[in-house]
C-alpha cells in the first residue's frame, strides 16, 4: 500500500519552457519527485532555477510566459485555475524571511488566515493548528510567541515561521528557494536538518533551488544541474557530488572551497588577471605611508551603542568587549562569526568609520580612539582602503568605471592617472575599454573587481574585505579569492578578512579569531583552529562545517568555465 502510494503520490514535469519576451530562462526541463525526497535544482546565478519554481506555482509575470508538455501532481493534471493548488497542493519556503512575512501582522494572524482559507477550519481549530505547527518547527514556548510579530524574532525563528506557514496546510510538494542563503553556518545547519525531517515525516516532496552544494550534500536525495536554463547533469546526490560526468558540473563543484584541507589556489581556467606591468608595480609599491610599524593593531577595544559613552558606565548594547589582535605585514588576518557577534562594527571601527567606545586601533603606529580628534582621521585612513560586500551599492553609479578607480589617486597627473587606470584595470582581470562604461554594464563577479581595483588606487597597507565574495556565485568566488591571495603575494598587502563563511577562511587565511558575543573568544593559525579548536564556541561553528568531496584534481581542459565574471 505505501509503495502504491509512493508511486502516485509525486511530482513529474516533463518539457518545461519559461521566456521572458524573447529571452529564454528554461528550456525543455524534466524533473521527477518521490514522496519525502528532496531533488536540488542547482545552478549560478541566472542559471533558471527560481523560474522552474515560479512555473510550478503559475506566477511567472507578464512578459514571461511558461508552458510544459506534462505537470502533474499525483499522476493528476495541475489545474492552476483551483483555488488549492498554491498553499495547500503546492508551497514555498521564500530565501528572506523577512519580506515573506507581513509585519503589520502576528504570526498568529497570518498563520490562522492561511489554515482556515485552505482546510475551513473554525477560528480556534485554525490557532490551535498555528501552535501545533510552530512546536512542530522547533520555535519554543509556541503559545505565548504565536502572538508575536516577525520582527521579535531572530533570523533563523523568522524562517522556522516562514517554514511553519508553508507546511501548515499540508502540502504534497514544498519549493524551498534558497532557504538558508540568508542565515548563519549553526542556523542553516538546523534549517536544512528540519526540512529534510519535515520531508520524510509528512511524506512531502521538495524542489531545493539552491547555489550551495554544501546544502545538496547534507539534505538531497538527488540533483539537477543547470546552466543557462537547460540541465546539463541529472543523478543521485553521490553521483553528483562524487563521479560528475559533465564539465560544467565537475567545474561547479570544483569551485567549492574544501572545508577539509588547505589548498594554494583553486585549479581554475585563467581568470583574464595578468602580470602588472612595472610603472604600475612601481606606483603600487611606493606607498605614501612607508612606515615600518605594525600595518594593524588593536588593543583592548569596546564599543557600546547607547547608555553610557564608556564601557562599564550603564545601559546600552555592548556589541565589542576588549578585544585585541594584531595583523602582520602580508598577513591575511579572518574574523569569523555569527551575526551580531561584532565583526562589522569592529571593521567599522578599524576602518575610522565609527568611534570606538574604549581601547585604541593603530594603522601603521597611527592612534585613533575615543577621544582621537577629527582632524587626525584624513591622515588615519590614508593607508587604508576597504571592499565591500555588495559592489553595486559601493560604487557611484554615475562615475564612470575611469572616474571611480581615478578618484583615490592623488597628486598624479591626468596622463600617468588615466595609464595607470589602464593597467590596474587589466591587473585585476578586465579589459582597458572597461575603463569608459558605468557600473551597471558589468556582472556582479566585474564589479567586484573594479571595487578591488578602486581599493588598490589608494596605494593601501591595508585592505578590509568585509563579506567581499558572499554575493557571488561559487565560480566567481573562487576567480576573485585567487585574485586576492595574488595581490597580497605581489603587493605584500595586509588584510583584516571578515566573512561567516568557514571554508573561504581555510583558504584564504593566515590566522583566524573567532568573536563570540562581541568578545574574541580564540585566536589562532588557521589550520589549528580547525584541526584543534580550544574554545567550546570554536568547536561548535567547525562542527557546521559541510563535507564536500575534493574535486580540484578533477579540473580538465573541457571544463566550462563562465566567460564573463
Amino acid at each position: 500500500m505505501h509503495l502504491t502510494r509512493a508511486m502516485d503520490n509525486r511530482l513529474r514535469i516533463r518539457g518545461l519552457s519559461v521566456v521572458y519576451g524573447k529571452v529564454p530562462a528554461v528550456s525543455n526541463l524534466d524533473i521527477d519527485a518521490a514522496p519525502g525526497e528532496v531533488v536540488a535544482v542547482v545552478g549560478e546565478s541566472g542559471a533558471g532555477k527560481s523560474s522552474v519554481g515560479a512555473a510550478l506555482l503559475d506566477l511567472v509575470d507578464p512578459p514571461g510566459r511558461w508552458n510544459a508538455d506534462e505537470m502533474r501532481l499525483d499522476g493528476v493534471p495541475i489545474d492552476y485555475s483551483a483555488s488549492h493548488v498554491r498553499g495547500r497542493d503546492i508551497s514555498v519556503i521564500f530565501q528572506d524571511p523577512q519580506t515573506a512575512l507581513n509585519p503589520l501582522f502576528t504570526v498568529e494572524s497570518q498563520l490562522v488566515h492561511m489554515v482556515r482559507h485552505h482546510l475551513g477550519l473554525s477560528k480556534s481549530e485554525a490557532r490551535t493548528r498555528a501552535v501545533e505547527m510552530l512546536e512542530e518547527v522547533g520555535i519554543p514556548d509556541a503559545e505565548a510567541r504565536v502572538q508575536s510579530y516577525p520582527h521579535q524574532f531572530s533570523g533563523g525563528m523568522r524562517q522556522r515561521v516562514v517554514i511553519a506557514l508553508a507546511l501548515a496546510c499540508k502540502p504534497r510538494v514544498v519549493i524551498a528557494d534558497e532557504p538558508t542563503s540568508a542565515l548563519d553556518v549553526s542556523v542553516r545547519a538546523q534549517i536544512l536538518r528540519l526540512i529534510r525531517t519535515l520531508c520524510q515525516n509528512r511524506g512531502m516532496a521538495c524542489l531545493l533551488i539552491t547555489h550551495d552544494m554544501g546544502a545538496v550534500a547534507e539534505i538531497a536525495d538527488r540533483a539537477v544541474v543547470m546552466r543557462h536554463g537547460a540541465s546539463v547533469e541529472t543523478g543521485t546526490k553521490q553521483q553528483i557530488l562524487s563521479r560528475p560526468m559533465a564539465p560544467y558540473s565537475r567545474t561547479l563543484i570544483a569551485a567549492v572551497p574544501p572545508s577539509h584541507r588547505r589548498i594554494d589556489r583553486f585549479a581554475l581556467p585563467d581568470s583574464g588577471a595578468i602580470a602588472s606591468d612595472r610603472r604600475l608595480e612601481k606606483w603600487l609599491r611606493n606607498r605614501p605611508s612607508a612606515s615600518k610599524d605594525v600595518p594593524l593593531s588593536i588593543s583592548g577595544l569596546g564599543k557600546v551603542f547607547g547608555g553610557g559613552r564608556f564601557v562599564g558606565s550603564g545601559g546600552g548594547v555592548r556589541a565589542l568587549d576588549d578585544v585585541s589582535f594584531e595583523i602582520g605585514r602580508g598577513e591575511i588576518f579572518g574574523l569569523v562569526g555569527e551575526s551580531g557577534s561584532g565583526k562589522s562594527t569592529l571593521a567599522q571601527i578599524a576602518a575610522g568609520l565609527l568611534r570606538p567606545t574604549s581601547g585604541e586601533v593603530r594603522l601603521l603606529g597611527k592612534p585613533f580612539g575615543a577621544t582621537t580628534h577629527p582632524r587626525f582621521m584624513r591622515a588615519y585612513r590614508s593607508g587604508l582602503q576597504m571592499v565591500f560586500q555588495d559592489p553595486f551599492s559601493s560604487l557611484n553609479r554615475r562615475m564612470s568605471v575611469m572616474e571611480a578607480v581615478m578618484e583615490p589617486m592623488q597628486n598624479v597627473p591626468r596622463s600617468e592617472a588615466l595609464h595607470l587606470v589602464t593597467t590596474l584595470l587589466e591587473r585585476v582581470g578586465l579589459p582597458a575599454d572597461a575603463a569608459t562604461r558605468k557600473p551597471h554594464a558589468f556582472s556582479g563577479g566585474q564589479r567586484q573587481r573594479i571595487a578591488i581595483a578602486r581599493a588598490l588606487a589608494g596605494r593601501p597597507d591595508v585592505l578590509i574585505c568585509d563579506e567581499p565574495t558572499s554575493a557571488l556565485d561559487v565560480s566567481i568566488q573562487a576567480q576573485i579569492l585567487n585574485l586576492l591571495k595574488d595581490l597580497r603575494d605581489d603587493l605584500g598587502l595586509s588584510m583584516l578578512f571578515i566573512t561567516h563563511d568557514l571554508p573561504v577562511v581555510r583558504q584564504m587565511c593566515d590566522r583566524v579569531g573567532v568573536l563570540h558575543q562581541g568578545r574574541l573568544v580564540e585566536v589562532a593559525a588557521t589550520e589549528t583552529l580547525f584541526e584543534t579548536p580550544k574554545a567550546a564556541y570554536s568547536q561548535d561553528l567547525i562542527s557546521y562545517l559541510p563535507r564536500l568531496p575534493d574535486l580540484q584534481p578533477l579540473i580538465v581542459k573541457d571544463t566550462q568555465w563562465p566567460a564573463s565574471v
